[in-house]
């Protein structure tokens, strides 16, 4: 038996992705990676690979409530990450099961569709999120496209909104940080921006890779949720993680006939190459 404490406890409830690309299958694989021990909820079923999804079965939520409940009774969670949730009934057990647990940080990847367009949320799920779920979270972490989305106060809304007032409007909501991801942006390199009610915290720029990527949102958001769970600050855990997913994503690899993929245990397949140069 170990005599080393254990390693960092996170609690993820997301959609369940066949195909290892995102959802929890993409979290499990992240928080493992970073050294944390990742405890996971399944919110929902999907049919799907790295092209698309064809379709997907929402839990019920009490279900989803006492596969939380139970974990939490025994294992001390450091930070929770939220994905995909699929109904507005998911909603209110995860608001108030977070609600439960005030002292633990709370990364809200808001999933909204899948990366080949299918709609995973509809507008009520997403005045549930809204009204019930961003005001307690400690960080939400949507694209460009998402954070639009949120951001509607009508959704008759022409205006495409900018993303300082996407942001805006975010935090007005009660959330303390919003990082919004750039990857949709007609921008020669991808900017993501963290926000807090006084305004841009970071804003840190990537190289924009060529490849289109399956589950590199669950991939940042679960990085976020490891890092703050082995004891980072918050804007550093945000910084830490975005280098992470980046190099997750120069090393991605298409296993079928869509998107590629972040390869999460990059780092091992780095060591492996090294012993390989060395004999």
């Amino acid at each position: 038996m170990s005599t080393l404490p254990p390693p960092p406890a996170v609690l993820t409830l997301a959609g369940s992705d066949p195909s290892g690309g995102a959802g929890i299958q993409a979290d499990i694989l992240t928080l493992a990676s970073l050294g944390c021990h990742p405890l996971s909820v399944i919110t929902a079923i999907t049919v799907q690979d790295t092209v698309g999804v064809d379709d997907f079965m929402v839990l019920d939520s009490d279900l989803v409530n006492d596969q939380a409940r139970f974990l939490l009774e025994d294992i001390p969670v450091l930070v929770f990450k939220i994905g995909m949730l699929g109904s507005v009934e998911n909603v209110a057990v995860v608001a108030q099961l977070i609600a439960d647990y005030p002292d633990v940080p709370v990364v809200l990847d808001p999933v909204l569709r899948s990366g080949g367009g299918h709609e995973l949320a509809d507008d009520d799920l997403i005045a549930a999120m809204r009204d019930l779920l961003i005001p307690q979270v400690s960080i939400i972490t949507p694209n460009s496209m998402e954070a639009r989305r949120l951001a509607m106060n009508d959704p008759d809304e022409d205006e495409e909104l900018s993303l300082d007032e996407c942001a805006k409007r975010l935090l007005a909501l009660g959330c303390p940080h919003v990082l919004i991801t750039g990857t949709h942006e007609n921008t020669k390199e991808v900017i993501n921006s963290l926000y807090s009610p006084n305004g841009i915290v970071r804003a840190d720029r990537w190289e924009r890779l060529p490849a289109s990527y399956h589950g590199s949102g669950c991939t940042l958001a679960s990085a976020i949720a490891g890092m703050l769970a082995t004891g980072l600050m918050l804007p550093e855990a945000v910084r830490e993680a975005q280098e992470y997913t980046y190099q997750s994503l120069v090393a991605g690899f298409r296993p079928g006939m869509g998107q590629y993929i972040p390869d999460r245990m990059f780092w091992a397949r780095e060591d492996e190459g090294a012993e390989g140069d060395s004999d």
